[in-house]
């Protein structure tokens, strides 16, 4: 997969200072649970998925999930943040093999 862990963060554009505001992001990934079949090769294809997914705003961890595998393939989450002052809301995605995506989106407060 060629964009493997190309992510994309959506905020809001009017964000005024005390606002609860909903963030959405997905990441490209395949999610193997390993027991699908190659239908080539009859080989079970690896296990791949993302097992932690953390956002932090400003350096302060705002929501955490851990993830099996049966999440579906380009994972989406939505969750609510407080946004008290304009600053940085960074996702990190990190699977079963070690690999680690992030992505990044400024908050800017009006």
């Amino acid at each position: 997969m060629a964009n493997i862990g190309k992510s994309k963060i959506r905020v809001p554009r009017k964000v005024k200072a005390g606002d609860v505001v909903e963030i959405k992001a997905l990441v490209r990934h395949p999610m193997e649970t390993g027991l699908r079949k190659n239908k080539k090769t009859g080989k079970k294809i690896p296990a791949h998925y993302i097992n932690m997914v953390t956002a932090t705003f400003n350096g302060a961890t705002v929501m955490e999930a851990e993830w099996g595998a049966a999440v579906s393939a380009d994972p989406y989450i939505s969750f609510f943040l407080k946004v008290d002052k304009a600053g940085t809301l960074k996702i990190v995605w990190k699977d079963n093999k070690g690999g680690e995506f992030v992505g990044t989106k400024m908050i800017n407060v009006q």
